[in-house]
């Protein structure tokens, strides 16, 4: 089924959101699915990879009662099937590799809690990693699956956890304020930069074999940059940027060096506040945007060379609404 995702994040009820996605981009309202848990109840939840999709499986933390559900997707919407202690506290993130899952856990001592998806089910793996000190915005797999990867931002670091166990591998970030980031299939990772959210000041970094960087902070001119999504050809990246309502692109070379094609090829309300979790459907067609300030997701057609073409946008969300994932 093609469908968007994101969570409430209600103190009292947290609740799947879920949008049926029709052919020309646009989005209906499929139903809302109680998680059982209990989000933060606040708004700008550090929410990239907050709620992910695995085939036919939802996993969506519960940032408020430090746990995380799973449901089974179907043709029909979520059925709820498991909810399991995070390993920690204040749950923000969700990593997933075939039957392998890891959650980041932000709150009080950050650390990364390790799980099996075994089918309806979620089961401790026993693998926790503490995060010394940290202040961790998102986790990832690497593309061949031999690592994970957290940006820290109270040290301006990218944290390299090998799968097989071991200690963190400390990477310095081309930029202060790493934040969100994602991989192309070739391991070339590109990392958003916040810079403490000054004005003006948002940029991105790339990344090849062994964290070392292509391109450094290559800038945007915008503000307070949260989340990247790299197009299914690998050819362009897309970052929100929360301080003003924008979306930049960027394009990716053969080598990994980052090049800016637009300060603003799509915006959610420009000038103001608000545009944060981002996600490419599956087929990378449309890119959805989440603009929680304005209580809405809005949605864009990728043109094959990069430019966004706005398709319409939904409304009636919650202010702390939060993730976002697009099948």
């Amino acid at each position: 089924m093609d469908a968007v995702y994101l969570q409430t994040n209600d103190a009292e009820n947290n609740e799947v959101v879920a949008f049926r996605r029709a052919d020309d981009g646009t989005l209906s309202a499929l139903g809302t699915y109680g998680t059982g848990g209990r989000g933060t109840g606040k708004p700008h939840l550090a929410s990239q990879s907050s709620i992910v999709v695995s085939g036919d499986r939802l996993l969506v933390v519960n940032a408020g009662s430090d746990d995380v559900s799973l449901f089974a997707v179907t043709p029909d919407g979520l059925a709820l099937l498991d909810r399991m202690a995070s390993g920690g506290s204040m749950p923000t993130s969700i990593a997933v590799l075939d039957s392998q899952v890891y959650v980041l856990n932000a709150g009080g001592e950050a650390n990364v809690a390790g799980f099996a998806l075994e089918g309806d089910s979620l089961e401790p793996s026993g693998d926790t990693r503490a995060l010394h000190g940290a202040d961790p915005a998102q986790i990832g797999f690497t593309p061949d699956g031999s690592s994970l990867i957290v940006t820290d931002r109270a040290t301006d670091s990218l944290l390299e956890l090998p799968v097989a166990g071991g200690d963190a591998i400390r990477h310095a970030s081309s930029g202060a304020t790493p934040y969100g980031f994602d991989f192309r299939h070739d391991g070339t990772l590109v990392v958003t930069e916040a810079f403490g959210g000054t004005v003006g000041a948002a940029a991105a970094s790339s990344y090849g074999a062994g964290i070392t960087p292509v391109s450094k902070s290559v800038a945007n001119t915008r503000s307070e940059v949260c989340w990247a999504a790299v197009t299914k050809d690998g050819r362009y990246v897309f970052v929100t940027n929360f301080g003003d309502g924008t979306i930049s692109s960027y394009a990716i070379g053969d080598d990994g060096s980052l090049e800016l094609v637009d300060a603003v090829a799509g915006s959610t309300t420009l000038g103001k506040k608000g545009v944060r979790d981002e996600s490419l459907s599956s087929d990378g067609r449309y890119l959805y945007a989440l603009d929680a300030d304005a209580r809405k997701v809005f949605a864009f057609a990728v043109r094959h060379d990069g430019r966004l073409d706005p398709v319409g946008d939904t409304d009636g969300l919650p202010a702390t609404a939060a993730g976002l994932a697009a099948v």
